[in-house]
């Protein structure tokens, strides 16, 4: 890879969506894959202090997963790359987990243990981008139906590898 990191064509406010249109920094898209694009950061920290390589695997074919969504919102007139395939997905690792486990009886307050609490601390900001894309949506703007459902189940997957990695 060639090139510098810096490109300079920001520096007046605006950005390139991967389709080449130039926005606002401050738009509601650009807000909305950014949180995305925290997200998946936020994932990568929880990845590294996780204690179960079953769940370490999950969550990075998530981190994975969610540069696809990144791509979807950052794309103007383009098919979306998140499919019901993916939704798919994330129900049977929910649904994996949630048979693994107890039934819960009691609220969770995050902190016991740090691999459970980076997991909570990831489905409250999935909750945040998908509250971004709501908005998008809300503004007129054109949002793919399928990658907000995406992340509404994301959040319910993080919930249950938290408990998991907490239980398990």
């Amino acid at each position: 890879m060639s090139g510098k990191v810096y490109t300079k064509t920001g520096d007046k406010g605006s950005t390139s969506l991967y389709t080449g249109e130039r926005l606002s920094k401050a738009s509601l898209r650009v807000e909305a894959y950014g949180t995305v694009d925290e997200l998946q950061s936020v994932l990568g920290v929880a990845r590294a202090f996780s204690e179960h390589e079953d769940i370490q695997q999950v969550i990075y074919d998530i981190e994975k997963e969610l540069w696809q969504l990144m791509a979807d919102v950052s794309s103007l007139g383009q098919e979306p790359n998140i499919t019901d395939a993916h939704i798919e997905n994330l129900e049977k690792i929910i649904d994996s987990y949630d048979a693994k486990m107890e039934p819960l009886t009691k609220f969770i307050v995050p902190g016991d243990k740090k691999s459970s609490a980076l997991l909570h601390q990831c489905r409250t900001v999935t909750r945040r981008a998908e509250r971004a894309l709501w908005r998008l949506a809300e503004s007129g703007e054109t949002v793919h139906d399928v990658d907000i459902r995406y992340l509404n189940r994301l959040s319910d997957c993080c919930y249950m590898l938290a408990r998991a990695e907490f239980e398990l």
